[in-house]
């Protein structure tokens, strides 16, 4: 045995000695630093063949060999959870190159071990087979392009081009000093069973898989001749990425058997998925066998939610789109959510909505009427709840219905769809102007002439609360709340049945507080007594509504630029003047009512035939609360292949919660001066209007609207992090700085 291990010893040493011989006859060419660090270079690599001379036709190898400092990794081809995959493109003319050769991987774990990653640290040589051309003279030139994520800590990438010329003669002359390096990776790359003469087989616990759903099996090796290499060391098993299959592991039960326990992702692949990965059975004393698996796995049967039907659909230009974007069919998310869930969290959200600044007003307003019902009686005042309700949920479900309708016209819509186009902006806003003039006594609900205590009477009627029900769905849709981005997400991407649960449990949470106080009387006794103020109370809330209406023609300006909110504030005025001539007619008789009522509806349509007449071409461009680029897929990704962290928000001009979290979170001096300490690269999707490529992007991350906020890693490129609908500072400044690698939890 200690013969044995001064062998391998003396077998290592001499391995050690040619590579740093062949290191050092590497022409300069070939040879190149990356990975920048404080003036240090983190990465040295090295293009190697194990020729010096070629003849033409002959097989040879190349590779590209890394030399990384002290506690530094490049990554394997499945990097794990992090990290990105090396990458070597080859340039060799006159040369055909086959597949890169990986030799088996060490595994790296964080502190927590929350992460775990593959790679090489100190030294490995990548490689592949080579054969030059028949007709190969003179010389070849052989390149080699590095593209390779550098990571202790913080990761660096690297970029590296690499370039030699091999002669051509009449004979191939082997380099002995890098042939050892070839033979020693060699020796590290897993075989085929069949070349190690072995079996492998994988029975696996159920016929098939389920996207979402655990399964389990068992792998079993076993030995054409003599015996499978005795026992295995930790991180034996590195699985491929695998289409369809979310994570998969091996445990060691018994020699040459192992316990296999996988999930499958949520999501059906187009081909059955396989069982790929590289398996190391021995240990350092007893030596290695490193085995290349691929068996067949099972087919993935689609879950009862969130089956991926991404469809592409035919390109064709949005009207009103921005660039040339194609239509995108709804795009299903990857959620693991349950319906009742959903349903719940749809519930939460419609009631924490009231909270929300667009909902509040008809809020405000609600519970001024209810101070006058809460002296009535009980019966009444759940006529007026129940009405309220009814509005609320109704509203919605037409709101349901619309989407499915455009959906399944082909365009992918999200929750306040409507407010992307101007004239929807302009009739809600006429609404809220006309409701202002209403409380201030201009006019009054209802066709009779009677006094105005009967008038105000008659203005609280049951069609009122049902009216103060559509008129809170019409307002809440600019503005989100925790939880209600996810569940309406979840029902953007199902069937209609599941739009319409879904909407219904946020109308229902939306009409809660109201209900509350109706439900429980010792509630309404702590309301005030109605009196005079009451009167006032009410014009005040008129002005409110007024504040909201200057909202909306904000939000016009940015759809049609400021021509439209001229127009908008026209058309305003002649609402105003309809709603006082209207006010007149009700207060005249016989012909001079009609006569009034007449010119009212004739200013209304005149000056909106003439004023409503939006041009998108003409919008104003948005101006953001921190240095911010549009954003664009292409600029994200060259950002982070920079190795800058990216900040994506997804906004609209008519989001209010956008609104709010940008004034409140993103403009304040310690988030602005943590996206510039960390170089993160800022981008804004502005989905004010229309916008195809914006609506795929939030479907892909189950949401259905704005605001979304994703922070991503350049180390974890296809693992954002999606960050609640209302913002913290704290928030954003703790996800900016996972994003940098600087919290415990990068890799």
């Amino acid at each position: 045995m200690k013969c044995h291990r001064s062998s391998r010893w003396g077998g290592v040493l001499l391995g050690l000695l040619l590579s740093a011989v062949a290191w050092a006859e590497v022409p300069s060419s070939a040879v190149a630093q990356g990975a920048p660090d404080e003036g240090n270079m983190r990465v040295e690599a090295a293009l190697l063949v194990d020729a010096s001379q070629v003849k033409p036709g002959d097989a040879f190898r190349v590779g590209v060999r890394f030399k990384m400092d002290p506690g530094w990794h490049i990554y394997w081809k499945n990097p794990g959870d992090a990290g990105l995959s090396t990458d070597v493109s080859w340039d060799t003319p006159g040369v055909t190159v086959g597949e890169l050769r990986w030799p088996f991987p060490s595994t790296f774990r964080t502190s927590d071990g929350f992460i775990v990653t593959h790679g090489y640290k100190e030294e490995v040589l990548l490689f592949a087979e080579a054969r030059a051309s028949e007709q190969a003279s003179g010389s070849l030139t052989l390149s080699a392009a590095v593209d390779a994520l550098v990571c202790e800590v913080e990761c660096i990438p690297a970029q590296m081009v690499l370039t030699r010329e091999l002669p051509v003669g009449a004979q191939t002359v082997s380099d002995a000093a890098a042939t050892a390096s070839f033979d020693a990776s060699q020796a590290k790359v897993p075989r085929t069973p069949e070349a190690a003469g072995l079996d492998v087989a994988l029975a696996l616990d159920v016929q098939s898989l389920k996207t979402g759903q655990p399964f389990t099996g068992r792998v079993t090796v076993s030995a054409r001749n003599g015996q499978v290499p005795p026992g295995v060391e930790t991180d034996f098993f590195v699985s491929e990425r695998i289409p369809g299959i979310a994570r998969m592991a091996l445990t060691h039960e018994a020699s040459g058997r192992f316990g296999l326990k996988g999930e499958a992702a949520p999501d059906v692949p187009e081909k059955e998925p396989r069982f790929k990965g590289v398996l190391r059975l021995g240990t350092a004393q007893a030596g290695y066998q490193a085995l290349e698996v691929d068996l067949p796995l099972a087919a993935v049967e689609g879950a009862p939610v969130a089956a991926p039907v991404a469809k592409a659909s035919p390109a064709a230009p949005v009207a009103g789109a921005p660039g040339s974007a194609t239509v995108a069919a709804p795009v299903v998310p990857a959620s693991s959510l349950s319906l009742g869930l959903a349903v719940l969290f749809a519930f939460l959200g419609g009631a924490i909505l009231n909270l929300m600044p667009c909902v509040f007003p008809v809020l405000a307003l609600k519970a001024y009427g209810f101070t006058r019902l809460a002296q009535e009686d009980r019966g009444r005042v759940g006529r007026h709840a129940l009405a309220y309700t009814g509005g609320i949920v109704g509203s919605m479900l037409v709101l349901a219905v619309v989407v499915l309708a455009v959906r399944a016209g082909g365009t992918s819509v999200g929750w306040g769809f409507q407010f992307q186009e101007p004239l929807f902006v302009a009739a809600v806003c006429a609404v809220l102007v006309a409701f202002a003039l209403n409380l201030f006594g201009v006019f009054h609900v209802g066709l009779d002439g009677t006094a105005l205590a009967g008038k105000v009477d008659a203005s609280h009627g049951v069609m009122r609360s049902v009216g103060e029900g559509v008129l809170a769905v019409v307002l809440a849709t600019p503005c989100s709340a925790p939880l209600m981005g996810t569940a309406v997400g979840f029902a953007f991407a199902a069937g209609p049945a599941t739009v319409l649960v879904i909407f219904t449990a946020l109308g229902l949470g939306l009409a809660l507080p109201f209900c509350v106080l109706v439900m429980v009387p010792g509630l309404s006794r702590r309301l005030p007594k109605p009196g005079a103020w009451m009167e006032r109370a009410k014009q005040l809330l008129g002005f409110a509504l007024l504040g909201t209406a200057v909202w909306l023609v904000w939000v016009v300006g940015g759809l049609a630029g400021v021509d439209g909110m001229a127009r908008l504030l026209a058309f305003l005025v002649a609402v105003a003047l309809g709603a006082w001539l209207y006010g007149l007619a009700q207060a005249a008789e016989g012909r001079r009512r009609w006569v009034n009522v007449a010119l009212a509806l004739a200013v209304l349509a005149g000056t909106g035939g003439m004023a409503l007449r939006f041009d998108a071409s003409a919008a104003t461009a948005r101006v953001s609360t921190v240095s911010a680029q549009p954003w664009d897929e292409a600029a994200v990704t060259a950002a982070l292949q920079a190795g800058q962290p990216v900040f994506i928000d997804f906004t609209a001009d008519w989001c209010l919660t956008c609104k709010f979290n940008e004034r409140t979170v993103l403009s304040r001096e310690d988030v602005r001066a943590t996206f510039a300490r960390h170089n993160v690269a800022f981008f804004v999707a502005d989905w004010t209007r229309r916008d195809a490529r914006i609506s795929a992007q939030l479907a892909a991350h189950g949401r259905a609207g704005v605001p979304m906020y994703l922070v991503i890693n350049p180390s974890a490129p296809d693992r954002p992090e999606v960050l609640p609908e209302l913002l913290t500072a704290d928030l954003v400044v703790q996800a900016v700085e996972r994003a940098s690698g600087l919290r415990a939890d990068a890799t």
